[in-house]
């Protein structure tokens, strides 16, 4: 059985209708399936740890940018964390030195919506624990009180933990 051929005039080219595809061919078709299929796969069965432990640096990453942000313009900056967000303020200046005004110009520290379903709550600031509401200061000196932050899932839960010097350690994670 021959492979029949056709003639194109204009061209001079042949074009031959074979019987079907090559072994190599189905063998690398079915190859890259499979490769799509991984990362398919890869990508909607992520570990709930994995992405908790992704937000949590990312969270311990702006407390300390922060702090240091904080003792260079020399201002008093604040942080809270409630529900699926949160957010890191700057307190007025004269007349409203007592009232808390949302950061908005710096990206790192701009509000953060956690995927869901993490929340954050702010737990201790000085030993004690805090109010849901609560802003945690970042005081200019560079000194601070030790604070705890929780990041956690439905099943699992890290802490994020500052000492006086604007450390930030995270603890977890661990199973709620």
């Amino acid at each position: 059985m021959g492979s029949v051929s056709r003639r194109n005039g204009a061209l001079g080219s042949s074009i031959s209708l074979g019987a079907g595809f090559t072994l190599a061919e189905i063998l690398v078709v079915i190859v890259m399936i499979g490769l799509a299929a991984g990362f398919i796969y890869a990508q909607l069965e992520t570990d709930p740890r994995q992405t908790l432990e992704r937000e949590a640096r990312r969270f311990a990453g702006a407390l300390e940018h922060a702090a240091l942000l904080a003792q260079w313009k020399n201002q008093t900056l604040g942080v809270s964390a409630a529900g699926g967000t949160y957010r890191f303020w700057r307190r007025g200046i004269d007349a409203d030195a007592e009232r808390w005004v949302a950061l908005s110009d710096d990206d790192v520290l701009a509000p953060r919506s956690l995927p869901a379903p993490l929340v954050a709550a702010a737990q201790l600031y000085a030993g004690a624990p805090t109010p849901s509401d609560a802003v945690l200061p970042l005081a200019p000196s560079g000194r601070n009180e030790p604070y705890v932050i929780a990041l956690a899932s439905p099943q699992w839960q890290m802490l994020l933990a500052s000492d006086p010097l604007n450390r930030v350690a995270l603890i977890g994670p661990t199973q709620r």
